[in-house]
């Protein structure tokens, strides 16, 4: 079941799903759009292989991270960026993250991404670039958040690597 904004409100009222900062102007009609944040990673061009199982490598060689008040993203390239917003999901919803249809049509895209039931934090979203430059400023909604109703509550909710994260964040590695 997904939720309705009646549905969102009424949650975040209650505490149950957490938005901080929260502002009305967010909530859609079957969602909730999150701002870009201000701080982007670009993944470096480089001939360096990246071993996922080596704990040892250096992710500065492939990510180049900075603050933003606006972007170009530049064509053909692939980025990592944050929300303003720091959310946690109560373990009976998780979400389907989307990018704005406006984003799209510009031919932005983010791969399937979904945000799992007990998680908190900024959402970190990959963003492939259009064939041409493309100026976003910080603070735009930039994505779309669908909440669904799982059929019974979590009962491991999610605790992993990525929980409690501010900012962009590059993968963890060693992946286990």
């Amino acid at each position: 079941m997904i939720l309705s904004d009646f549905d969102l409100i009424n949650y975040i009222k209650s505490g149950r799903l957490v938005i901080e900062p929260f502002s009305d102007e967010i909530v859609r009609e079957n969602g909730l759009d999150l701002r870009i944040g201000d701080e982007v990673c670009i993944l470096n061009e480089v001939n360096t292989v990246l071993d996922p199982y080596d704990a040892n490598v250096d992710i500065n060689t492939f990510y180049n991270c900075f603050k933003i008040d606006e972007i170009v993203f530049e064509p053909r390239k692939i980025y990592l960026a944050t929300t303003v917003e720091y959310i946690k999901v109560p373990p009976e919803l998780m979400a389907f993250v989307e990018l704005r249809s406006t984003f799209a049509r510009m031919g932005l895209s983010i791969p399937p991404t979904i945000i799992d039931g007990g998680f908190e934090g900024q959402i970190t979203i990959e963003i492939h670039t259009s064939t041409f430059p493309i100026k976003i400023r910080k603070n735009t909604r930039f994505l779309h958040i669908v909440f669904s109703k799982v059929s019974t509550p979590i009962q491991k909710p999610y605790t992993g690597r990525y929980q409690g994260q501010r900012g962009v964040r590059p993968p963890k590695l060693p992946i286990q």
